[in-house]
């Protein structure tokens, strides 16, 4: 009952969002969009780095480009895996940065939506005709 009363309430802003219905609307879905793809991208590079770095190394558990994409994927999504850690010293060093861009992109997001809602906040009050400082 919660959830849906939550989603009714502010089902519109994850639409307008989407759609970009105004400047801070469009603002946060292009952070967004920009987070995601830039995301991906290191994702890939990461996955291609920890294979160039790992495959060869005695023990590793990284033989193939979809175990080294499966390793960088949950090393920036949950800083853990089923596998060990890297052997090699490069190997090492990239996972360090990986961790280091999950916390970066999860304060980015987090500001962004901060940001978001003390906008929208502002418009809503200038809609009203309150005075915002």
């Amino acid at each position: 009952m919660y959830l849906a009363r939550i989603f009714r309430q502010h089902g519109n802003e994850l639409r307008d969002v989407v759609r970009g219905s105004t400047e801070t609307h469009t603002l946060l879905r292009d952070r967004i969009v920009g987070i995601t793809v830039a995301t991906i991208v290191v994702d890939l590079v990461c996955a291609l780095l920890a294979l160039l770095f790992e495959h060869d190394a005695k023990g590793t558990q990284v033989t193939s480009f979809g175990s080294a994409l499966f390793w960088s994927t949950t090393q920036i999504l949950t800083v853990s895996s089923s596998f060990q850690n890297p052997i090699t010293s490069a190997g090492q060093i990239l996972d360090v940065f990986m961790e280091i861009w999950a916390m970066i992109v999860v304060a980015g997001a987090t500001g962004s939506l901060g940001s978001f809602m003390v906008h929208r906040g502002l418009e809503r009050k200038q809609a009203k005709g309150l005075h915002t400082l």
